[in-house]
């Protein structure tokens, strides 16, 4: 007797349920595309500013013409110039490269530099000398990362690794 009136009452509430509805239509549709293309305005706009803002150097911009010089404990200085290229869309990242050249000396560099600090860059890339008194005359080639540091407020960022080919001790600067 209890099954037939949870049936009974089953069948019912079901009945119930599913009587249609009136159903009542909305004139004051609002179109959906406006709505996505404003958002998506919007969006493009904070992450176009993001960006803007993600590439901002945080230290002192480099980009341009430098001097770049070499010298060892048994020569004369030598220089030249290197030019640094701010890489589009980085922060603090430059495309390096620049020369040496006096009569047989000349040192190359190319590659990539970061700014870390402002009294500090990481260079990845080759640096290569050859000077007839060093090694003799062979090329010598500094390759992987490097670190040139400041000893003197950003003025002069000197090669960390200066020890040559040979075992003897080389400077070579970038001048700002």
């Amino acid at each position: 007797m209890m099954k037939n009136i949870l049936i009974v009452a089953g069948i019912g509430i079901l009945s119930f349920s599913c009587s249609k509805k009136e159903t009542t239509e909305v004139n004051n549709k609002v179109d959906s595309t406006k709505i996505v293309d404003s958002i998506n305005a919007a969006r493009t706009k904070l992450n176009d500013s993001i960006k803007a803002k993600n590439s901002e150097n945080r230290f002192k911009d480099f980009s341009g013409s430098h001097k770049f010089i070499y010298q060892n404990d048994s020569s004369p200085k030598y220089s030249g110039s290197v030019n640094f290229t701010k890489i589009e869309g980085e922060r603090d990242n430059y495309d390096v490269s620049g020369s040496i050249k006096s009569g047989n000396n000349s040192v190359n560099i190319k590659g990539f530099m970061q700014v870390v600090s402002a009294k500090h860059m990481n260079f990845t890339g080759e640096i290569t000398q050859k000077i007839p008194e060093n090694n003799n005359g062979k090329p010598y080639t500094r390759k992987g990362t490097k670190t040139f540091a400041s000893k003197d407020g950003g003025k002069t960022y000197r090669l960390q690794d200066m020890v040559n080919g040979s075992g003897f001790v080389d400077y070579i600067d970038i001048q700002y």
